[in-house]
C-alpha cells in the first residue's frame, strides 16, 4: 500500500497552494488601486491566474479519480476521516466556485476574461451592473470561506506532524525524508 500522494498529486497541489495565494493576495490588493494602467493589468493577471487554477484544480480532480488517495492512518478517529473528506470536498467545490464566480462578475460588470490576455473567454451573462456588484459579493464570501478552510486545512496538517506525529504531512510534502524515530509513536 502506498502511503504518499503520487508526484503528480503533490505538484498540482502545491502549484494550486501558491496560486491560491498570489491570487487571494491580489484580489485583496487591487480593488483599492486607483483607476490606472496598473491596476487593469493587475486584474488582468488576477483573471489569468483564476482561470489557470480552474483548469488546474479540474486536473487534479481527474488525476486523483484516477489515482486513489492515499489512506489516513488507522488512528485517525472515524469523526475526523469524515471532517477530512467533507472538508476536502468543499474546499474543491469552492476551487471550481470562485473562478467561475469571477467569470461570471466580469461578464456582467461588461469586462471580458481573456486568458493570457490572448484568448478570450465568452461572457456568460449580458451587462447588467446591479448582477456585476452582487456576484462581486458572492465572489468575496466564496474566497474568504475558502480561505477559513484553508486555515484550518493547514492547522490540521501541522496537529498531525507535531502532535498526532503521524506521516499525513509528509506524505504530500515535495521531499520525502525518511522519518525521524523520534517522531514516530510507540
Amino acid at each position: 500500500m502506498n502511503d504518499r500522494y503520487t508526484r503528480t498529486a503533490i505538484c498540482l497541489h502545491w502549484l494550486i497552494a501558491l496560486g491560491l495565494i498570489g491570487t487571494f493576495a491580489l484580489g485583496y490588493y487591487m480593488p483599492e488601486l486607483a483607476l490606472s494602467p496598473t491596476k487593469l493589468k493587475l486584474y488582468s493577471w488576477h483573471k489569468w491566474a483564476g482561470v489557470t487554477l480552474f483548469f488546474l484544480v479540474l486536473i487534479r480532480l481527474g488525476w486523483r479519480l484516477s489515482h486513489p488517495v492515499p489512506p489516513l492512518p488507522p488512528t485517525v478517529p472515524a469523526a475526523m476521516r469524515f471532517a477530512s473528506h467533507v472538508s476536502h470536498g468543499v474546499m474543491y467545490a469552492l476551487m471550481l466556485a470562485i473562478p467561475l464566480s469571477g467569470w461570471l462578475m466580469s461578464s456582467a460588470k461588461g469586462f471580458q476574461t481573456a486568458w493570457l490576455g490572448v484568448l478570450p473567454l465568452p461572457d456568460l451573462l449580458p451587462k447588467d451592473a446591479l448582477l456585476g456588484d452582487r456576484l462581486s459579493d458572492v465572489h468575496k464570501v466564496l474566497n474568504y470561506t475558502l480561505l477559513v478552510l484553508v486555515i484550518v486545512h493547514t492547522c490540521a496538517a501541522l496537529k498531525h506532524h507535531f502532535i498526532d506525529r503521524d506521516d499525513v504531512l509528509t506524505r504530500i510534502l515535495p521531499l520525502k525524508r525518511q522519518p525521524d524515530p523520534r517522531h514516530l509513536k510507540p
